[in-house]
């Protein structure tokens, strides 16, 4: 069963979202950015599931990319 945030990068790429992908990107970059900076605890794990999460965001990205090629591809014949 896919995970929630593999869910949501797949309702953006089948809707042509580019705008939200972004937007999810630099949410948990900011969030990673944000926990890389705090002392005192471990924050590894959770650095950890938001780097997962952020590379789930750029194979989506990268989806959306290939599709806007393709289609481009087929526009050109």
């Amino acid at each position: 069963m896919p995970s929630a945030i593999e869910q949501i990068v797949d309702t953006y790429v089948r809707l042509k979202n580019r705008r939200g992908l972004d937007e999810l990107m630099m949410h948990r970059q900011r969030l990673a950015v944000d926990l890389k900076s705090k002392s005192g605890f471990d924050f590894s794990r959770p650095i950890g599931q938001i780097d997962e999460e952020i590379a789930i965001i750029e194979a989506g990205i990268s989806r959306l990319k290939a599709d806007a090629a393709d289609l481009g591809a087929t526009r050109l014949r």
